[in-house]
């Protein structure tokens, strides 16, 4: 089964800065919800009000529990809001793209033509790639995104394609693809080069499909 996959992200914040970051906010957030708690009973109790705070609550509060749902937060949304964006610098390319591809030859002229979809799923954290063309799907198994502040971000990533039944002119193979996105993030292009079972390579060009 095909799965989200690790990626490394050129030129966005450190990972493991980030994580101590949350370690801290996390531990701020605890403490002052505990106290905030704790100073309510307090004043309950003052007031005559019958008022208690199990342990339960206490453990639940805790920095790591904290901790994981700020993580959670940031893994799955907060890493694409914009303030948050730019300071983990993190290019969103996540989304259906439709593929007008090329396949060339060695000479330089087209060999054929064919169009597919792209689908890339992607959190802070795990991303993938996956295109589907009439003859065949590949999905990537490893990944990294290079920011570029000239020409856009760049995503590089290593495949594998499967061809559908009865495509016997088709082989399983492996390839890699290079694709350059637009600043606006509506547009892409790149090229792909096969090998392993299928010696081919080519270029692509992407819009986003809404």
């Amino acid at each position: 089964m095909n799965q989200d996959h690790d990626y490394a992200i050129l030129g966005g914040a450190n990972r493991v800065k980030v994580g101590r970051y949350l370690a801290l906010l996390s531990a701020s957030v605890s403490s002052a919800v505990v106290f905030l708690l704790l100073t309510l009973i307090d004043v309950a109790r003052q007031f005559g009000l019958p008022a208690n705070l199990p342990p339960e609550v206490l453990s639940l509060l805790g920095a790591g529990s904290v901790f994981a749902a700020l993580y959670w937060l940031l893994n799955r949304y907060a890493w694409r809001w914009v303030g948050i964006s730019r300071w983990l610098k993190v290019p969103n390319i996540r989304g259906e793209w439709v593929c007008h591809g090329e396949t060339i030859n060695e000479d330089g002229t087209v060999r054929y033509v064919w169009h597919g979809t792209v689908t890339i799923t992607q959190s802070w954290e795990k991303l993938r790639v996956r295109l589907k063309t009439a003859q065949s799907g590949s999905n990537s198994i490893s990944a990294a995104i290079v920011r570029d502040d000239i020409d856009g971000c760049v995503l590089l990533y290593h495949y594998e394609n499967d061809p559908k039944i009865g495509q016997p002119e088709l082989r399983a193979h492996r390839g890699f693809a290079e694709i350059t996105f637009a600043k606006d993030m509506k547009s892409a292009d790149g090229e792909y080069f096969n090998g392993h079972g299928r010696n081919t390579f080519g270029r692509m060009r992407l819009k986003r499909a809404h």
